[in-house]
């Protein structure tokens, strides 16, 4: 068992428990959803239909498991804040240089985000401007300049600030033709600034009247990343393992309480990224953290984390890879015949085989402690 002030890590200078958990939150991104879909329809137990319901993101109002993905990713990278610039302290590096670190990786990551959106396709009518490496960028950029210039107090009071403001902004302020407090798909504030003032084609896979990654929403995000932000200084408070594990389980049933209770006046709905939203989010993510945190770097069990931690290791890149890379067409080419002689099992062939490839390239990578770093 680790000692109060020592906590372990691995070959990316990491905490072990923030990359396993990384990995795990990477692990439906890449494919884990198709595979435990197929299983389920095949052998019938879980629930397929549970399953499939909770491996998609619910149409506007309430939660499932699927809503947590994103708001736990963007709540470890301000996990790993404190301790990035902390590490930076020790090293020399000047405030400016800091600052400077900080608009490099928020551009490239920006940068990343629209290659992934197809900006190289020259399409200017149809190339969308928002997206998820974009609002991670952002997010990372706003919290770690905030943490760099202010202290916890002053963190977890701009936490508040973006919570009541945003609830504020979007009870009191109507949008044209809407009244004050519309939540509704089509009424709401941030939908129509959305519609109005984001740069680039609006995402409308989910609701089509303002974009998932959408200009307001922006704001309660960063909210998520300053939530992180707290709980990585906590692990770097050198309290007693036991004071850390039950700070984090306790602060993730309070964000549950509160942010449920929240919902009953401002309904829980991840396209629009409500307070509430952020808290039943946050709670879950700190609950998570917790779990990680406790077996993984005070119990020192780890090998049972490694699946996760060679992906969670690199997971920009392999969001961003299977954009290029057909990693279906390589499970195909290896286990085609599988597959066709598997019957009704052989959608969970393919799944795994997808899964497979992804990880291998992972490893190889892991193994050779290369990792993209933006």
């Amino acid at each position: 068992m680790a000692d109060k002030t020592t906590v372990s890590t691995g070959p990316t200078g990491r905490l072990e428990s923030i990359d396993a958990l990384r990995g795990f939150d990477m692990f439906w991104i890449i494919g884990g959803d198709v595979a435990l879909k197929a299983w389920a329809k095949w052998a019938g137990w879980p629930s397929p239909a549970l399953v499939g319901q909770q491996l998609e993101h619910v149409q506007w109002e309430g939660f499932r498991f699927y809503d947590l993905i994103f708001p736990l990713f963007l709540f470890l990278v301000g996990v790993v804040i404190p301790f990035s610039q902390e590490r930076q302290r020790e090293q020399g590096a000047s405030r400016w240089e800091m600052h400077w670190r900080i608009l490099r990786r928020t551009l490239l990551l920006f940068a990343l985000g629209l290659l992934t959106n197809r900006i190289l396709q020259f399409d200017w009518e149809n190339l969308r401007v928002a997206g998820v490496l974009q609002r991670i960028a952002i997010c990372y950029g706003i919290a770690a300049v905030i943490v760099l210039n202010s202290n916890r107090r002053g963190q977890v009071l701009v936490v508040a600030a973006i919570l009541l403001g945003y609830w504020a902004l979007l009870a009191l302020v109507p949008a044209p033709g809407s009244a004050a407090g519309d939540y509704s798909i089509e009424g709401n504030l941030a939908g129509y600034v959305d519609r109005h003032y984001l740069p680039g084609k609006i995402m409308k896979e989910y609701y089509g009247y303002g974009d998932n990654e959408g200009l307001l929403s922006t704001f309660p995000a960063v909210a998520t990343t300053l939530l992180g932000v707290l709980a990585g200084h906590w692990l770097r408070s050198g309290r007693a393992p036991t004071t850390r594990l039950l700070g984090l389980t306790l602060a993730g049933i309070g964000c549950l309480l509160v942010g449920t209770a929240w919902g009953t006046v401002f309904p829980v709905i991840k396209n629009l990224w409500t307070s509430s939203y952020v808290l039943v989010a946050g709670g879950w993510s700190l609950l998570l953290l917790a779990v990680f945190h406790g077996i993984i770097d005070i119990l020192g069990w780890r090998r049972w984390a490694f699946f996760f931690t060679v992906i969670g290791a690199n997971a920009i890149l392999i969001y961003v890879v299977p954009r290029f890379v057909d990693f279906q067409k390589i499970a195909t080419f290896f286990l085609g015949g599988v597959i066709r002689h598997t019957g009704s099992f052989g959608p969970v062939v393919l799944a795994i085989g997808v899964l497979a490839a992804e990880w291998l390239l992972l490893l190889y990578l892991y193994r050779r402690r290369l990792f993209l770093r933006v």
